[in-house]
C-alpha cells in the first residue's frame, strides 16, 4: 500500500516493504506529552445494575474490580498487543458510571504519557478488560450482558496532532 498526494491511503506501519511484520522504530521521534480517552458500555438487566448499586453481587464490589482491573491492563498492553511499545504511563484513570436510564455502566480511561508514540492503546485496554471484568463478575446473574461501543474518544500529542472523535 502507497501513500498517495491526497493521504487517502496511508501505508500500515507494522509491515515492511516485503509485506513482513515489523515493530515500527519510533527512536527518532521527539518525546512529547500524550493523552489518550476510551470509552465502552456494559449493558445489563435492570435487576443485575440494582444489584450493583446496592453492592449484593456475590463476587464483591463489582465497580472497584472492574476499575482494577482497567488500570492494570493498561499497565500490561505491550504484553497483550503484539508490536505495542511498552510505554511509561505518568498516569492512568479508569471511572465506571452506572446509567440506570440505559441500564448499563460507562466505562472511560484516560491514559497519559510523555513518550515517542501514542497511548491509545493504553486507554483502549483499560476499557476493554474493566468491561470484560465486568462481565465475569456479573454473568452468574445475567445472561444477556453487551459490551458495546467500545472506541477511543481523543488523542493529543504526537506528530498526527490531536484528534476528538464522538462521544
Amino acid at each position: 500500500m502507497s501513500t498517495d498526494g491526497n493521504n487517502s491511503q496511508k501505508a500500515l506501519s507494522h509491515i515492511n516493504e516485503q509485506g513482513q511484520v515489523n515493530m515500527v522504530d519510533v527512536g527518532n521521534k521527539p518525546i512529547t506529552d500524550r493523552q489518550a480517552k476510551a470509552i465502552g458500555y456494559v449493558v445489563v438487566q435492570p435487576e443485575t445494575l440494582v444489584l450493583i448499586q446496592q453492592g449484593l453481587m456475590k463476587k464483591g464490589d463489582v465497580l472497584t474490580v472492574a476499575q482494577i482491573a482497567g488500570i492494570m491492563a493498561a499497565k500490561q498492553t505491550s504484553s497483550l498487543i503484539p508490536l505495542c511499545h511498552p510505554l511509561p504511563l505518568n498516569k492512568i484513570d479508569v471511572q465506571l458510571e452506572l446509567q440506570t436510564s440505559k441500564s448499563r455502566i460507562m466505562v472511560t480511561s484516560t491514559a497519559s504519557t510523555s513518550s515517542r508514540t501514542g497511548v491509545e492503546m493504553e486507554a483502549l485496554t483499560a476499557v476493554s478488560i474493566a468491561c470484560l471484568t465486568l462481565y465475569d463478575m456479573c454473568k452468574g446473574v445475567d445472561h444477556k450482558i453487551q459490551i458495546d461501543h467500545v472506541r477511543l474518544l481523543q488523542k493529543t500529542g504526537g506528530q498526527s496532532g490531536d484528534i476528538f472523535l464522538e462521544q
